[in-house]
């Protein structure tokens, strides 16, 4: 059995979760989100928890079977909590500003680069060296994060531009000039 499929989700109080046609559906305090099952898994709603079960012992029943689980666990905790990542802004002169949802970055280039908030994504800069993205979607949350990395990626050589907070750049060495 699967180790991760084998442990049933608890739905926290607060969240209202809807099992109907095959689209598993979570409702809380961050908001609403959706979930298509595959539909050879089994899941099933009581008592506040969430069981997922496949049909067979075949390999691809059990990859499925622990994906699923996870799914579900990050739509309903995405619901009650939601989720975020945090990015660093490194370089002079490069920073970061709110302009109405979305932010103004400016990164080095000849031009302020313009990056509006998807609907569900809430973008906060506590600092003009920091970006915060939160939403109830994990993989959205991670897809924004990843377009505001991939806008200008860290370089090795100085570690200028957007990483993710706690990531470390492998550094190269510069030329050297011989004597």
């Amino acid at each position: 059995m699967s180790r991760i499929g084998r442990y049933p989700v608890e739905v926290p109080k607060g969240v209202e979760v809807v099992l109907k046609d095959g689209t598993f559906s979570a409702k809380g305090p961050k908001g609403e989100l959706t979930l298509d099952i595959h539909p050879q898994m089994t899941v099933t709603v009581d008592d506040g928890e969430v069981r997922v079960e496949r049909p067979s012992e075949h390999k691809d029943h059990k990859a499925l079977h622990g994906t699923t689980r996870a799914l579900i666990r990050n739509v309903i905790l995405g619901v009650s909590e939601g989720f975020e990542r945090k990015l660093e802004i490194v370089g002079v002169g490069y920073r970061a500003g709110k302009s109405g949802s979305g932010l103004t970055l400016h990164l080095g280039f000849s031009h302020p680069v313009e990056y509006p908030a998807p609907e569900g994504i809430e973008l906060e800069v506590p600092a003009p060296t920091q970006i915060v993205v939160r939403g109830a979607d994990k993989q959205l949350v991670g897809q924004v994060a990843a377009e505001l990395r991939g806008i200008r990626p860290p370089e090795p050589y100085k570690g200028k531009g957007v990483r993710y907070q706690g990531e470390e750049i492998r550094r190269k060495a510069g030329k050297t000039a011989t004597a």
